[in-house]
């Protein structure tokens, strides 16, 4: 991080080198951090990411203006916008990124199996220990010890919501000539309703997971 870039920091946003801030600059060849503990007013953007030389975090990538400061290996440029859609709030699974990367500050893309527990925790997740342990076993099924951020995001914060049409018959009694599938959904819903079978408009029943 050069001196100009740390001066630049300071003067925009108040901040100073700091291992312990929420959102960050991370340079790979310093080993440096400087972060700040709020969404910034102006944002930044730097080639130094693409080239992989630090990693900018979601703070300053999605400011509360449109507008960035922009750096290459030797200046600054600003770039603006008067679409403010283009800094809307985060989303629950941005920000579920944003806080697994604090902890994986090399961008990995994984942490240790151990700090599952302080991201869920951040997340306002459910981290009793017994869930704990099977969401460790569930995202880590080789047991390697780590657990990889896209299988994270994608039982936590699916990217998509899957509808899938279906009739549902209600009997007093158990009639074999009309009853389905023997699935997980099916199973669960018995527990209320003992005698129901779902009829899906889908060759497969949808998943519970």
């Amino acid at each position: 991080m050069s001196e100009v870039t740390k001066d630049l920091l300071e003067l925009v946003w108040g901040t100073k080198s700091s291992p312990g801030l929420s959102d960050t600059i991370f340079c790979r060849w310093t080993q440096e951090l400087l972060g700040i503990h709020e969404q910034a007013a102006v944002g930044f953007l730097t080639l130094m990411e693409a080239l992989r030389y630090c990693k900018v975090g979601s703070y300053l990538k999605s400011p509360k203006f449109p507008i960035w400061i922009v750096g290459s290996e030797t200046h600054l440029t600003v770039f603006f916008a008067k679409d403010m859609a283009l800094v809307a709030p985060e989303a629950p699974s941005e920000q579920a990124r944003r806080v697994f990367q604090t902890y994986d500050p090399e961008d990995n893309g994984f942490i240790a199996d151990s700090l599952l527990e302080d991201v869920m925790k951040a997340l306002d997740l459910v981290s009793d220990p017994e869930y704990i342990n099977l969401m460790k076993n569930k995202l880590d099924p080789e047991g390697l010890g780590i657990i990889l951020l896209g299988p994270f995001l994608q039982e936590f914060f699916p990217d998509q919501v899957m509808y899938v049409e279906g009739t549902a018959v209600v009997m007093g009694f158990e009639d074999p000539m009309l009853q389905t599938d023997d699935t997980p959904i099916k199973r669960c819903l018995q527990t209320k309703w003992p005698y129901i079978e779902l009829l899906w408009t889908t060759e497969r029943s949808p998943s519970l997971n």
